[in-house]
């Protein structure tokens, strides 16, 4: 039976679950910055959505997107890697993007690991251009390609 991932808001009950994604998929090497009291604030945040998605029994991609006047910013997003290449993180930023471009915001930014290649390339083909490295973004430790996509022209 094919289970089609479904994408709904978090619930405080994700909150560990994310958390140990990110220690798993993205902080890994770091210091781990993204724990369950720190995902619960984004979850409790009103400028911040986060989203899960599921395959009915577990959380297996996730993103947290910060919503500004001008700028939105995916602050955390990872997919379960048995679940990669399958179109469900692209269709997880759009889900992600859809508050943005209604509220008319002008851009999306993001962070990548600058040794991370296959996520730069996936934003990338989500129409992000990176425009910035920072050195030692990452504790110190990492440095960061910064990327943005532009949604609607300044008015």
């Amino acid at each position: 039976m094919l289970i089609v991932p479904v994408i709904r808001l978090a619930t405080l009950a994700d909150a560990g679950e994310i958390a140990q994604m990110s220690r798993s998929y993205i902080e890994q090497g770091l210091g781990w910055s993204w724990r369950e009291g720190r995902v619960l604030r984004a979850i409790r945040d009103p400028a911040t959505n986060v989203a899960v998605m599921t395959d009915l029994e577990r959380v297996i991609g996730f993103g947290i997107m910060q919503y500004f006047e001008e700028t939105a910013h995916l602050a955390l997003f990872a997919v379960d890697p048995g679940h990669r290449n399958r179109g469900l993180g692209s269709r997880l930023v759009s889900w992600l993007e859809q508050p943005a471009r209604i509220a008319g915001i002008e851009r999306i930014r993001v962070e990548a690991r600058a040794d991370n290649s296959k996520a730069i390339a996936f934003y990338g083909r989500l129409g992000f251009v990176p425009f910035k490295t920072v050195s030692g973004y990452y504790g110190g430790i990492v440095d960061a390609v910064q990327l943005q996509k532009r949604l609607a022209a300044p008015a």
